[in-house]
């Protein structure tokens, strides 16, 4: 009789060659920079995917913007729960074309650990500060230094490529990687879509007619269309693609989204303020080193600048705003001293 604890991860990675498409990455092939024993139970991606979401970085998410600062409502979407959309969207369309789903749900997870709070205009402030700021790029430095004492977490080189190139320039080297791509666009679009009519600032008559005749009129009739195409145009392909239709009216839709929500003037005074707070909190811990929690100089090798830049981008906006409190406001109460 097997003993179950010596052969399951075998197991699975046998059966991912059985099962899973040719264009799959197949957890046996996995690498690390540091090689490492593994495990068990779990594959490679599977432990990635433990990593991410056990981690620190990943549960600061939930305090962090997605678009609304300090929304009114507990329903509107933060950096968290905009990950675990994605996560599941990716996932739909990684399992109808039989690819890893562990990798796609890795790479998913921890593709935002680099934003700074209060969404983009953090992202902004920083930027303009140090010169060049890209929350991917963070979000990989986030995962091989500012973790685990500076060691990071060591993570398979297919899931921080993924989370490298979820954005920006150049293309994941794996279809998984490809689809998170994608599929988080498509999450941000119709989720941030989803919140703004809740907050009164868009309505269904903004989007233009082909858009809505297209992807549809709500946040799930969207994400099934656009989910849908990806699979039927990526079937059996050795990339992800969408058709031209679904691909143009995607393209118009997030035209509308930076028009009316994420450049538009509705969130002035609020992202205004969030921007403020960076700016203010990076000249004052670049010109008192001392109060960076200890291991950010280190971890920067004695470099001011991008210690000041790592600490600032992992703060929650809670955090960032009691920080500034402290720093800048008076306190109310004080003590009258007997004379």
């Amino acid at each position: 009789m097997m003993n179950p604890g010596t052969c399951i991860r075998q197991q699975t990675e046998q059966q991912e060659y059985a099962i899973l498409s040719p264009y799959a990455a197949k957890s046996a092939e996995a690498t690390r920079v540091r090689p490492e024993e593994g495990c068990p139970i779990r594959t490679s991606y599977q432990r990635d995917r433990d990593r991410v979401l056990h981690s620190k970085p990943f549960r600061r998410l939930k305090h962090k913007t997605q678009v609304y600062i300090a929304p009114a409502g507990d329903h509107y979407r933060t950096r968290m729960t905009h990950s675990l959309e994605v996560a599941q969207i990716c996932r739909t369309v990684g399992r109808a074309l039989r690819l890893n789903e562990d990798l796609i749900e890795a790479i998913a997870l921890g593709h935002d650990v680099g934003h700074t709070p209060f969404g983009h205009v953090g992202e902004q402030a920083l930027a303009e500060i140090v010169g060049s700021f890209e929350h991917n790029r963070q979000s990989l430095r986030t995962f091989t230094v500012l973790t685990a004492d500076g060691q990071g977490l060591n993570l398979t080189e297919a899931v921080l490529d993924g989370i490298l190139h979820h954005t920006g320039d150049g293309k994941p080297n794996t279809l998984e990687g490809q689809i998170v791509r994608v599929g988080d666009r498509i999450g941000y679009l119709c989720h941030d879509f989803d919140d703004a009519v809740r907050a009164g600032y868009m309505s269904l008559t903004d989007l233009p007619g082909q858009v809505r005749d297209i992807l549809g009129e709500t946040s799930r009739e969207m994400i099934t269309s656009m989910t849908t195409d990806m699979i039927q145009a990526s079937w059996q392909k050795p990339a992800i693609a969408m058709s031209p239709p679904v691909y143009a009216a995607m393209g118009e839709f997030r035209q509308v989204m930076f028009d009316k929500i994420y450049n538009s003037g509705l969130l002035l005074r609020e992202r205004f303020k969030g921007k403020m707070i960076i700016r203010e909190l990076f000249k004052y811990c670049r010109d008192n080193p001392g109060v960076l929690p200890e291991g950010f100089l280190r971890w920067a090798d004695g470099d001011v600048v991008l210690a000041v830049t790592d600490y600032l981008a992992g703060c929650t906006d809670n955090h960032a705003i009691s920080l500034f409190q402290e720093i800048f406001i008076p306190r109310s109460e004080y003590k009258l001293l007997n004379v």
